[in-house]
């Protein structure tokens, strides 16, 4: 079966749950108020691609890339991005909703998690020097042998990270926000 190899278009409104997106790799395309939600993306490369608004929950990503993909105000719950291919794996999220999404082993420098939902989202074991948390709400989420040195926590909500159990060098935070890498410490913090 031949893939499809699609540049530089936009996909505006799309459903792609009844009619699925064509395997194959997309080139500088950009996708708005698209709807992948439980789509099979499995296979599907996308490259300096953009996705805004759009609503990718619990689609498969079994071997599918991004590199250099940014995505704008999308939901995209339950996503397990350790699944999909390792090369060349580049994303950025601004205004998202991550909730139970999976990050683990992934190597991920300087990704962008601004403003982002990541509720019960699993890093562990995730390589994710100089990351960008800036007003994200990481409730829940899971940091184990972690690498988050010279991240941005500094506006970060909700976080409780093991200063023990991750690699915290030169990782900022505020005087505000200690609490979270303090929690597991018979301490009171008033």
């Amino acid at each position: 079966m031949e893939k499809a190899d699609i540049y530089n278009q936009s996909f505006e409104q799309k459903d792609f749950t009844g009619h699925p997106l064509e395997t194959g790799e997309y080139e500088k395309c950009n996708f708005s108020q698209c709807n992948f939600a439980c789509a099979d993306l499995s296979k599907t490369f996308f490259t300096d691609c953009t996705f805004v608004n759009c609503d990718l929950s619990n689609a498969k990503l079994m071997d599918s890339g991004f590199r250099n993909v940014q995505f704008q105000h999308c939901k995209m719950l339950g996503l397990h991005f350790e699944n999909s291919n390792k090369f060349l794996l580049e994303m950025n999220f601004v205004d998202c909703n991550l909730s139970h999404s999976s990050f683990y082993q992934l190597k991920l420098k300087k990704t962008n998690f601004s403003n982002c939902i990541l509720q019960e989202v699993d890093f562990t074991e995730a390589q994710l020097p100089e990351a960008n948390f800036s007003g994200a709400n990481l409730s829940g989420a899971l940091f184990e042998n972690t690498d988050i040195e010279k991240s941005d926590f500094r506006e970060a909500l909700h976080f409780n990270i093991h200063p023990e159990k991750n690699n915290v060098n030169n990782a900022k935070f505020s005087a505000t926000n200690l609490a979270g890498l303090l929690a597991q410490y018979p301490i009171k913090i008033e």
